[in-house]
This record gives structure tokens, sequence and C-alpha cells, in this order.
């Protein structure tokens, strides 16, 4: 169970995420050339505006080609989505080690509760084993059903505990999501879509259904 729950790929949802950011970054960089190449033709009309004079074509020419590529933006628009396509791996990669973490810990925790369940669900064995040895037949019926009832009390006790609820819906109106009618049958006090008689209890754990009960529904006089 938990390495089908290891081994599960990223869902649409989170590759749609991912892609989201991706597309975002890339928004953000190009709106960011474009406020870096409008600042800087804001900078060169006023100096321009103040000197009076048309920017040299020749010093224009003169200016070295690392600068040129210093402001690329398709170089910039790249470093943009190399840095997000980063940051989200590391993010997916984050998402699925917790991911992992979480569904070894539910395993752990559910092994645990079995692990204590099942410990004292042993004491009944062991009890059911000594009143059958040998040397503990009593040949008083009555001493041996009391040992039975005592082992009984003993094992509903650890259901019981444990959150386990019998259904026992007798004279109850007929419930199709509790219960399962075998058959029906007239019934002089019980009334119709009511249970006469509980073939087979349920049980349910805290307020799920574990088992329905098999009834026979009254069918009226």
């Amino acid at each position: 169970m938990a390495e089908d729950l290891n081994e599960q790929e990223p869902t649409a949802e989170e590759k749609a995420k991912f892609e989201a950011d991706v597309l975002k970054a890339a928004e953000d960089a190009m709106k960011m050339e474009a406020e870096a190449n409008k600042a800087d033709a804001q900078a060169a009309g006023d100096a321009q505006a103040e000197s009076g004079t048309e920017p040299s074509t020749e010093a224009a020419a003169e200016q070295p080609a690392e600068a040129v590529a210093e402001i690329d933006p398709t170089e910039a628009l790249k470093q943009q989505l190399a840095d997000a396509n980063d940051r989200n791996l590391r993010l997916m990669a984050e998402f699925d080690n917790f991911r992992r973490r979480s569904a070894k810990e539910q395993l752990e925790l559910i092994e645990t509760a079995n692990g204590k369940l099942l410990e004292k669900l042993s004491e009944v064995q062991d009890n059911f084993e000594r009143a059958f040895a040998s040397e503990n037949k009593a040949k008083d019926l009555e001493a041996f059903e009391k040992g039975m009832q005592m082992i009984y009390n003993q094992f509903a006790k650890i259901l019981t505990d444990a959150g386990l609820e019998q259904i026992d819906p007798t004279g109850a109106e007929f419930d199709p999501n509790m219960h399962e009618a075998l058959m029906q049958q007239p019934s002089e006090t019980v009334p119709e879509g009511h249970v006469v008689t509980v073939f087979q209890k349920g049980y349910k754990l805290k307020n799920k259904i574990l088992k329905t009960a098999k009834v026979i529904v009254s069918s009226g006089k």
C-alpha cells in the first residue's frame, strides 16, 4: 500500500499549477523588460531635451557589444524561465516528500492501532484455550457455561472499547441504509414497515455502517 502511494505521479491539478507559475514568471519578465525599456527611452529623451542635440550615431556605434548583450530581452526571459522552472521543481519535490511522509505516518498509525486491538483479542484466545484444556474441563455444565459467559463479556467489551456498536433494530422502522430485508410477514403487533425479527444483527464503527442488520419486515395485519 505504501509503495503504491510513493509511486504516484503529480496530479493534473499540480501540473496545471506548475505551468501557470511558469507562464506567470514569463509574463513578469516581459513586463519588467518593457518597463526597463520605457525608463531608458524616457531618460534618453530627457537628456536630449536638456542638451538640445540629437544623440550621436557614431557614439552609439562605439558602445561595447557586451553592454548590448547584457540587456538582451531574450536572454533575460530565458533566465527568468529557468529560475521559475527550478523553483517549481523544488516545490514539487518538497510536496512529494511531504506526501510520502504523510502516507508512511498514516500507515504506522493504523498498524499501531491494529497491534493494540490484536493484543487484547489474543487474551480472549488464551482464555478459550484454558477453558478447553483437559485439566480445566468442568463436569458441571453450569460452571462451564458461566466461564463461557465471562469470556464472551470480555470479548464484547474489547469490541465496544474499540468503537464497535451492535445494530439491533427489533421493532424499529425499516431503514434501508442500516437494514437488509430478507422477507416480509404479517404481524398482529408490529406495524407495517417495521422490523418483526432480527435474523442477524448489524454493526457500525462510530458513524460508519460496517454490516447491515438482516431483518424480517412486517407487512401489517
